[in-house]
């Protein structure tokens, strides 16, 4: 069930630990936020804007093994992959989103956004199945779940439009979570923070990325030591309408909405099969994801009159989602599997 918080965490919460991911070979890359670490040495790995040379790069077939992409040894999420998305925000980031200053570590209800919906409907869809073709180093195929754990709508130090956000921040933001009780741990769950407007998550947002995803540790009460978390930057695409929108009419009469769960599932993507960027990529270090970002294979046209090319649920909604490289045969950008 959905609890409150009200919080000053800024000042009281501990300073987190960064976790350093190992380096890719990513020369190949022409993305300078794919290339570099940020400031605090941590790695990242973006979603190019829409028409960067980075996407045109990726979208050739590019080498890595017989279908277009290899393992390299690192972690996977094998069993399925959790996703908490943190709302930070002095109003509800999405259309229908939780109420300010609320949290749920037990599951999700209480969030009605597109958004909510969406991580709701992925879960084994044949859509995600195409996840399940890549594998772990015992060479299991990886589980195709996607579980919506919980949310934290956080309106505490609420970041303003324009305003740079580092990853210490938002390290710092999840961490007092943590501390607080409103983030739950958990090793397989991506924590997902969205932010509203022209929030400047990591400091390139709309300019370098739409969203990348990352690692960190932080200190969890009762537990020893420090955890890894990985974590997503997921600023407010529509603040940047050319470079992080499809450019085609929203399906579900929400632009801004529509635009984000399309750079969320490339990140859910990757994290489950590269989640420290040392697993699968090909030789340019593209993940999966990036091999086919902003490609939609067919699309259909909605009862509103927008684009989309997946309908999860039966009767359900319907959504405007990136294709999805496959690990199998000579590889490829699907839809579906």
């Amino acid at each position: 069930m959905a609890a409150t918080l009200s919080l000053s965490w800024l000042a009281a919460c501990d300073s987190p630990t960064l976790q350093t991911a190992p380096t890719l070979d990513v020369s190949a890359r022409t993305s300078a936020s794919e290339q570099g670490l940020d400031a605090s040495g941590d790695h990242r790995h973006s979603f190019d804007l829409r028409d960067s040379p980075a996407v045109q790069n990726a979208a050739r077939p590019g080498g890595g093994g017989g279908t277009g992409i290899s393992y390299h040894g690192g972690t996977v999420l094998q069993a399925g992959i959790n996703v908490v998305a943190v709302y930070w925000g002095n109003t509800p980031v999405y259309a229908g989103g939780p109420t300010v200053n609320t949290f749920n570590t037990a599951g999700n209800s209480g969030d009605g956004s597109i958004v909510g919906q969406f991580l709701r409907d992925i879960d084994g869809s044949a859509y995600y199945n195409i996840n399940s073709t890549y594998k772990n180093a015992a060479g299991v195929a990886l589980v195709n779940a996607v579980k919506y754990a919980g949310y934290w709508a956080n309106g505490a130090s609420v970041p303003v439009n324009g305003q740079s956000v580092s990853d210490a921040s938002m390290i710092a933001m999840l961490q007092s979570g943590f501390t607080s009780g409103a983030l739950k741990y958990d090793p397989n769950t991506l924590y997902s923070i969205f932010t509203p407007g022209t929030v400047n998550l990591g400091g390139g947002a709309g300019t370098q990325y739409c969203a990348y995803h990352t690692n960190a540790s932080v200190t969890v009460p009762g537990m020893t030591g420090t955890q890894r978390i990985y974590y997503a930057a997921m600023p407010y695409n529509a603040g940047w309408p050319s470079g992080c929108t499809s450019g085609l009419a929203s399906p579900n009469s929400d632009v801004a909405a529509d635009a984000e769960v399309n750079t969320l599932i490339h990140e859910i993507e990757e994290t489950q099969t590269d989640a420290m960027g040392n697993a699968w990529y090909d030789n340019r270090g593209y993940e999966n994801a990036d091999k086919c970002a902003w490609q939609w294979g067919t699309t259909f046209t909605t009862t509103n009159g927008g684009k989309a090319n997946i309908t999860p649920k039966v009767g359900g909604r319907s959504y405007l989602v990136q294709m999805n490289w496959i690990n199998s045969g000579t590889g490829g950008c699907r839809i579906a599997w």
